[in-house]
């Protein structure tokens, strides 16, 4: 590691620390830096801030958190896998497929009464899982049968294009209210996963995590392309799917939690690619996961202090980064 990747380790992971107590003072009532402190470390402070902090903020910024590294990496995934530096987190239906299942749950209840009760039990974050696992199916059971890497990029985006075609469609036959609340799902929100679906969404994001940093190898071959990477004898296929099962795990969940949320898996791989300045995974993945965690902290802030959806941050900040990429490309 170079001194300058060193500086960069040190100075996202302390911008990380600072960003997650401002995002928790931060809110329609704004809590002093040195209370956040004392009820994270355990101090005395008055027992409102400290219900607050505990059961609402600290579990807002830990979805951030968690959702800035899993989209970042996952992004990086997929650039890397088709070698391509457009490709994201949902290049493969991931998001048509969640977009989907919440569809016809939200509009489809609004329209037949009697998918009210699967409403209540399945709830909107299992849709979305359901749809995004059902897509990684499709595509793992052809990832066997095609060889060409780009011929499953293309697949995922006709996916894609279908799947919202058929999202329109239920849109434009559904009434007002259930038309709404697909909307707002569709903006993006870090406040609405409880303690119990955190649970889970912080099991299966570290699950997700952990198949990506057991892909590190694998990635540092397939950057000079598939020929390559089979004539020093790696697996493509089971490379392929532990990739797409990372993607999955990572994508899928923040979708299913949190909406689909714009760009951060775009830009932020390309993002601490410039600033460590190496192509190497074992330290791009950690950096992309520490940058895409910093800057959605950070996107946090400006949707409370401007009150607008996660997705217009990340749009506006993600946008320019990936304008950047194509000029220099």
């Amino acid at each position: 590691m170079t001194p300058r990747q060193r500086l960069f380790f040190i100075i996202t992971t302390t911008a990380l620390i600072l960003l997650a107590i401002l995002d928790i003072g931060v809110g329609s009532t704004s809590i002093p830096v040195q209370d956040v402190i004392a009820v994270l470390t355990g101090g005395e402070t008055d027992p409102i801030t400290r219900t607050i902090i505990i059961d609402f903020r600290l579990l807002k910024a830990i979805v951030a958190i968690a959702a800035g590294a899993a989209l970042s990496s996952s992004g990086l995934l997929m650039q890397t896998l088709f070698r391509n530096p457009l490709a994201g987190p949902y290049v493969l239906g991931i998001s048509a497929g969640a977009s989907l299942c919440v569809a016809i749950l939200l509009l489809g209840a609004g329209m037949f009464p009697a998918l009210q009760p699967i409403t209540s039990t399945v709830g909107i974050a299992g849709a979305a899982w359901i749809g995004a696992a059902a897509v990684l199916t499709v595509i793992a059971i052809l990832g066997q049968r095609v060889n060409d890497i780009m011929v499953i990029l293309i697949i995922g985006m006709m996916l894609s294009s279908g799947i919202g075609a058929i999202v329109q469609i239920l849109q434009y036959v559904s009434n007002e209210e259930a038309l709404k609340n697909f909307v707002i799902w569709t903006m993006g929100s870090l406040g609405e996963v409880t303690r119990p679906q955190m649970i889970v969404l912080a099991a299966a994001v570290m699950a997700g995590l952990i198949i990506a940093l057991a892909t590190v190898k694998p990635l540092n071959l397939l950057m000079f392309g598939e020929d390559y990477a089979i004539s020093m004898g790696l697996n493509i296929i089971r490379s392929r799917l532990l990739i797409f099962t990372a993607t999955t795990l990572l994508a899928g969940t923040v979708t299913a939690f949190c909406g689909p949320i714009a760009f951060i898996g775009l830009a932020m791989p390309h993002l601490a690619r410039s600033l460590v300045s190496t192509a190497n995974h074992h330290i791009l993945l950690p950096a992309s996961i520490l940058t895409g965690s910093t800057v959605m902290l950070a996107c946090d802030i400006f949707s409370k202090l401007f009150v607008l959806p996660i997705n217009a941050i990340t749009s506006l900040i993600g946008i320019p980064i990936v304008i950047a990429v194509v000029l220099k490309r």
